[in-house]
């Protein structure tokens, strides 16, 4: 998978920040698809880190495994694309643009000399 890949299909980052305590691409992401289901249910994907998955929810962080709707092998992608599919049928289809939210980066005041 791929940022470019997951954006071609419809999700967007829900962290938009790179940091210095976040691990790289290759190692763990979570992104939201930008329609929200005709029922209100968002869809969340992730890869978490260290498992060689990719898992499909309603929640951004699931812990119990009946909070995940689906999961895939990492590089499997017609099986993602079946179960994004399978997701929005279960839920009514695709409904309205969900806003993404983009958030709040403080930076502090800098006098200038």
């Amino acid at each position: 998978m791929t940022d470019a890949y997951l954006r071609s299909l419809g999700f967007a980052a829900t962290d938009q920040t790179r940091g210095a305590g976040q691990p790289l691409f290759s190692h763990a992401w979570r992104y939201q698809h930008e329609y929200q289901a005709v029922d209100g249910a968002q869809l969340f994907v992730e890869h978490p880190l260290g498992i060689a998955n990719c898992r499909l929810s309603t929640l951004p962080a699931p812990f119990d495994a009946q909070d995940i709707f689906a999961t895939t092998s990492l590089h499997d992608r017609p099986a993602l694309e079946a179960a994004i599919e399978s997701f929005f049928t279960a839920h009514g289809g695709k409904g309205s643009l969900h806003p993404v939210v983009v958030p709040y980066t403080y930076r502090p005041y800098r006098r200038q000399p």
